[in-house]
């Protein structure tokens, strides 16, 4: 038996600690922002009705969001990947990275929507399909930029899921990036010495 000291009955007005399967002090991704932390689930009255409130923290940007707990499926919020889709984000960096002939402006507004998807197998897509190594050409202002917000991204939800801080995720994805573009090179050097034996 529990005894709850007298005056408790303010208990009830606690704030809901859980809403739709979330809990405070949860990370999650936003797609539009990446990964955040649910500080807290609050109460608002906005023209004069009663919404209730995720209030996300999106500390690398210095950000608070507040989005209704009714517009998450509108939204996209949705729970870390879990490890199963972490590996194959990972597995999906070794692959040949894939680079249409189209306009750079239409491949740059196909990058950004796979970026702004939350979809964590899309974004390392995009890493691995704009990845350079010291070997390669140098890329765009406008490359290295979607570069970045991609790797960011990923990361930051691997840095999440892994436990790991956001260097050592980065970390963890370059040196993936950078072992396949040398098996790549070794691939491509043994494949040129075979024809020139010939």
């Amino acid at each position: 038996m529990i005894f709850q000291p007298r005056g408790d009955h303010m208990a009830d007005k606690k704030r809901p600690q859980q809403r739709n399967g979330f809990r405070t002090n949860e990370y999650i991704v936003y797609p539009a922002h990446g990964v955040g932390r649910i500080m807290s689930i609050e109460e608002q009255e906005i023209a004069g009705a009663k919404l209730e409130l995720f209030v996300i923290n999106f500390d690398k940007d210095k950000m608070t969001l507040r989005v209704p707990t009714t517009k998450l499926e509108s939204v996209g919020m949705r729970k870390l990947s879990d490890d199963k889709i972490v590996k194959k984000a990972l597995t999906t960096l070794k692959g040949k990275a894939r680079v249409k002939r189209t306009m750079w402006s239409r491949r740059a507004q196909e990058y950004e929507a796979k970026i702004n998807s939350g979809d964590l197998i899309s974004i390392a897509e995009v890493v691995r399909d704009l990845y350079r190594s010291e070997a390669q050409p140098e890329q765009s202002y406008s490359e290295r930029q979607l570069y970045e917000a991609a790797l960011d991204r990923m990361a930051r939800e691997l840095a999440a899921v892994e436990k790991l801080d956001e260097d050592s995720a980065v970390a963890k994805i370059d040196d993936i990036l950078a072992k396949s573009a040398r098996s790549a090179k070794a691939a491509a050097e043994a494949e040129t010495a075979g024809k020139a034996a010939a």
